[in-house]
């Protein structure tokens, strides 16, 4: 009995290709579309930060954010990638809270249903109104829970006058924060002056990060990054930074407005770097000490 061979031998290739790409399909991760992720849609190569899911047309499809503050939709499923690496975007997984148990955005157990503490007399103080609202974003809610109020010295020069006319004591305690604050800085020579006043050994502490400015101590991914430009000396850092993510840049407005788009990409201490973090934590157990 002959063999029914086929006839055309070219399918056999096209069968065997295709059979490989099913198997291919079938290892790539599943990820969530997780709000904050940032992926590429591989077609179109839109890099952007995941917004929301929704349903449209009869299919679900994610909405994505680019660097600019552009939105574009793409059906949900494969041909994205995370890192480099191809994933299929799947629906979020909704997170079941434990019960009687909810977390602040600083990764603290909630206390439910009790008002905030009078403020203490104690301060926490920052530099600006960018590193009070970050702090408030993510603190905001233990940080009234303990009666703690956070204010802006709008920039470190007034430091040490500030102090020497708050006259700290045990019962009157500061905790500062200052931007770049590393060895041979202007905020290095500023922390010893103030350190060096009457009354602040053990009432006042100067902690501070070794960014130029608070915004990069937001993780670069949460606005499509992979590290935040390098802003050449003599450019105000605000503006450089910006013009680098392709955002307005030319008077306050654009800056105050480029700093909300930054600061709503934030959601919680993990959105942050841990040299901001310790630091913060480290200045709220100092000034709640009864």
């Amino acid at each position: 009995m002959t063999p029914n061979f086929p006839t055309d031998y070219s399918s056999w290739g096209a069968q065997d290709l295709s059979a490989r790409r099913r198997q291919q399909i079938r290892q790539v991760r599943q990820a969530p579309a997780d709000a904050g992720t940032v992926v590429e849609e591989r077609a179109s190569g839109w890099v952007g930060a995941v917004i929301g899911v929704e349903a449209s047309g009869g299919m679900k499809v994610v909405r994505l954010e680019d660097r600019r503050g552009k939105v574009r939709a793409f059906p949900l499923g494969f041909g994205f990638l995370i890192d480099g690496e191809p994933v299929e975007l799947v629906p979020p997984v909704p997170k079941k809270p434990e019960p009687g148990l909810r977390r602040t955005a600083s990764g603290s157990v909630a206390v439910e249903r009790q008002r905030a503490r009078t403020a203490r007399a104690s301060r926490i103080w920052v530099e600006g109104t960018h590193d009070a609202e970050l702090v408030e974003k993510v603190w905001g809610e233990d940080l009234r829970h303990e009666g703690i109020v956070v204010e802006p010295l709008h920039g470190a020069d007034d430091l040490v006058a500030a102090i020497a006319e708050f006259q700290p004591s045990p019962q009157r305690r500061i905790g500062v924060l200052l931007d770049h604050l590393v060895p041979g800085s202007k905020e290095s020579r500023i922390a010893q002056q103030a350190m060096s006043l009457p009354g602040a050994p053990g009432n006042v502490l100067v902690l501070g990060h070794p960014y130029v400015d608070v915004w990069q101590a937001v993780k670069p991914q949460r606005v499509g990054l992979q590290r935040w430009p390098d802003i050449p000396r003599g450019t105000d850092i605000k503006v450089g930074t910006l013009r680098a993510l392709g955002l307005p840049h030319a008077n306050q407005r654009d800056i105050a407005h480029g700093w909300k788009q930054i600061l709503g990409r934030v959601r919680s201490y993990a959105d942050l770097e841990p040299t901001l973090l310790g630091r913060v934590e480290e200045l709220i157990d100092f000034v709640t000490v009864d």
